[in-house]
């Protein structure tokens, strides 16, 4: 998603009875779900509740689990497990991307994928180095 869209999609522009009908839900459930915590929508300056269409998707997500038999302490902790492996892999990209410059670095003129003995890339301490 780019960075615009994601902008749009972040955009509290739901009240309350919308994102109910939108998400197949009583309102109430949307209050519920706040109060432990599995939504947090946007606060007008009046302290209306305001969500956005990821807060919509998000309430799919949920609704969806529930349907599975999942008690919401359970969605919860499923919604946490999996924002923390969306920051995981982007850590791994990250971690990738520097590893991948600094063998271009270290290794000029290698393409990458490329099988390389090890002793190439890491020399034993006992080999002479040139």
């Amino acid at each position: 998603m780019t960075e615009p869209e994601r902008a749009v999609d972040e955009r509290a522009v739901f009240i309350i009875s919308v994102a109910a009908e939108l998400a197949g839900v009583h309102p109430q459930t949307l209050r519920i779900y706040e109060r432990k915590g599995l939504v947090r929508p946007k606060r007008t300056s009046g302290n209306t509740r305001r969500y956005s269409q990821a807060d919509v998707d998000r309430l799919l997500e949920i609704q969806a689990l529930t349907e599975e038999g999942v008690n919401l302490a359970g969605v919860k902790r499923i919604m946490e497990l999996r924002a923390e492996i969306g920051r995981l892999r982007r850590q791994l990209d990250d971690v990738t991307s520097q590893l991948a410059h600094r063998r271009a670095i270290a290794m000029p003129g290698r393409r990458s994928g490329e099988i390389v003995p090890l002793r190439s890339v890491f020399p034993t301490p006992w080999e002479a180095r040139p």
